[in-house]
C-alpha cells in the first residue's frame, strides 16, 4: 500500500474508535487528533497537530481509505474509514491490522492480548490462523527472529518502510547452497591487484589514493625513468 506513518497512525485510529467507541464515530478532526497522540495503547507516541492530520486525511481520501461523513446539523466535519471496501476483511483480520497499525510489531500472544476489545479471540490458534490468512494477502509479513527472541514477531505491510530487510519472512529463505543454477564462484587466477587468500580486496579509497602517489612520482620524476602505473592504479582509472 505504500502508506506514510501518519496514514497509517491516522486509519488505524479510525479503525479502531469504530470498533471500541461506536457511539462517538465518525471522528471529528479534535477527537482523531487525540487519539493519534494517545500515549497509551500506541507506538511510537506521537504528537501531530491538525496540519499534520488534515494532510494524511486528505492522501487517504484520494487513495479511497477515507471520507468526510459529517452530516446535516453536524457542528464540525467528521471521518470515516473505507478500509472495508479497499480491503475487506472479517472481524478478526480488522481487529489485528488495526492493532499492527497502532502499536507496531507483535507476538501472537501480544496480538491476542490487544486486540481482545475489537474482536475476542478463543486462542492463539485463531490468531496464527488469521495472520496466515493476511500474510497470503500481503497485508502481514512475519519477522526472522532477533538475537534473544523466543516468539515470532508480525508487522503489518501497508506502510511504506525504508528498512524491508527486517521483513525476511514474507517468503521463504532462499538455500543458495542448494540452488543447482547458483553460479559457482569465480576461479579464475589472481592478478597483481588481486588480495591474497585470507586478505580483504583494497577499498576504491586505497587505490584512489596509490593513483595519486605514483602520478606524483611521475610528475616529480623521482627515479627519471617512466614509470609504469600498477594494474592497480589502471584499473581505478578504467573505473
Amino acid at each position: 500500500m505504500n502508506l506514510s506513518a501518519e496514514e497509517i497512525r491516522v486509519l488505524g485510529c479510525l479503525l479502531e474508535k469504530q470498533r471500541t467507541t461506536p457511539d462517538l464515530y465518525p471522528l471529528t478532526l479534535n477527537a482523531l487528533r487525540l487519539a493519534c497522540n494517545q500515549s497509551t495503547n500506541r507506538d511510537p507516541v506521537v504528537g501531530y497537530d491538525d496540519g499534520v492530520i488534515r494532510d494524511a486525511l486528505h492522501r487517504l481520501e484520494r487513495r479511497g481509505f477515507t471520507r468526510l461523513a459529517s452530516g446535516r446539523g453536524s457542528r464540525a466535519p467528521k471521518y470515516r474509514h473505507l478500509l472495508a471496501d479497499a480491503l475487506p476483511m472479517g472481524d478478526s483480520e480488522q481487529a489485528l491490522i488495526c492493532v499492527l497499525m497502532l502499536r507496531g510489531t507483535q507476538t501472537p500472544g501480544e496480538l491476542k492480548q490487544r486486540a481482545e476489545r475489537m474482536h475476542p479471540f478463543a486462542g492463539l490458534e485463531e490468531v496464527q490462523d488469521t495472520l496466515r490468512a493476511l500474510i497470503e494477502r500481503g497485508l502481514v509479513a512475519c519477522l526472522d527472529r532477533r538475537p534473544g527472541q523466543k516468539e515470532e514477531r508480525y508487522a503489518q505491510l501497508l506502510e511504506d518502510r525504508a528498512d524491508d530487510g527486517a521483513l525476511a519472512r514474507r517468503h521463504p529463505p532462499h538455500d543458495v547452497a542448494s540452488d543447482g543454477d547458483a553460479e559457482p564462484a569465480s576461479s579464475a587466477p589472481q592478478g597483481e591487484g588481486a588480495p591474497a587468500a585470507g586478505e580483504s580486496a583494497p577499498s576504491l579509497h586505497e587505490r584512489v589514493a596509490r593513483l595519486e602517489r605514483e602520478m606524483a612520482d611521475l610528475r616529480a620524476g623521482r627515479d627519471g625513468s617512466t614509470q609504469a602505473l600498477s594494474s592497480d592504479a589502471i584499473s581505478v582509472m578504467s573505473e
